[in-house]
């Protein structure tokens, strides 16, 4: 008879129902019975994202001008924030790519699992592309502009030029037919993981910003305008890559003369 220790390893190792889990369900051990219920959880939530992953492919290729055309994902990850750059990215995916079930709207997802689909991402890709549009153009153009501009150049960075581009709530002065999607990241599979590579590809930039200005937490809270940062502000004033016509940071500015 199979320990539960051996039990739950081979569960955990299987895919689809076996001959020998039908004992399972008469085995006299809770442990056992316990081991199955969390199997069927299991299975059950993964042919929930699989479901959802095919939802969202089959919501991109409706945009498809025609059968073979190329579908670009566009999104931006920091607009928020009082410091850093407003970075966008641009993805054409594959029809299938299964590597990418459970691929989400990055605010849903940790950092662990972010990086992770980061990789994956640009392993099955067909194109991708990523911008930094840096603070003093923020300020110089308005967040808003900045980020449009900062999309318009991730389309254009694309090694294959896409026959339609699906953009998270915006519409860009591009010469390619497109679709704003409101909450598009959680529609469209090449929104999400566009958001993907945005974020890791900020987190990462403003990780490195940690190190060469230590006394604003940028690794913490990635240039966003929690107490300790504004703190720091008060203190030692704005860095080069601080928004200079974000508040609180214009009136710090004023009041410093």
């Amino acid at each position: 008879m199979r320990t539960i220790k051996n039990i739950k390893e081979e569960l955990d190792t299987i895919v689809e129902w076996q001959e020998w889990m039908e004992e399972l369900k008469d085995d006299p051990r809770q442990g056992a019975k316990k081991a199955l219920q969390q199997w069927y959880r299991r299975k059950e939530k993964e042919n929930e994202l699989a479901k959802e992953h095919q939802k969202k492919i089959a919501f991109d290729q409706s945009f498809r001008p025609y059968k073979q055309a190329l579908i670009a994902g566009i999104d931006e990850a920091g607009r928020g924030p009082l410091a850093g750059p407003v970075v966008t990215a641009a993805v054409i995916l594959p029809d299938e790519c299964d590597s990418l079930i459970g691929l989400n709207d990055s605010k849903q997802l940790s950092k662990q699992a972010r990086e992770k689909f980061a990789e994956k991402i640009q392993e099955c890709a067909l194109a991708t592309a990523i911008h930094f549009q840096p603070a003093d153009i923020i300020d110089e153009l308005n967040i808003y502009e900045a980020t449009k501009q900062s999309m318009k150049s991730s389309v254009e960075m694309l090694q294959l030029k896409p026959d339609f581009v699906l953009a998270d709530a915006m519409t860009l002065p591009i010469d390619i037919e497109q679709a704003s999607i409101i909450k598009g990241d959680a529609k469209s599979l090449a929104i999400a993981a566009a958001s993907i590579l945005a974020k890791t590809a900020r987190d990462h930039y403003m990780e490195e910003m940690a190190d060469k200005y230590p006394f604003y937490g940028f690794e913490k809270h990635a240039g966003y305008g929690t107490k300790q940062h504004i703190d720091a502000l008060e203190q030692h004033g704005p860095t080069p890559i601080h928004r200079k016509t974000f508040e609180p940071i214009k009136s710090i500015l004023l009041t410093k003369g």
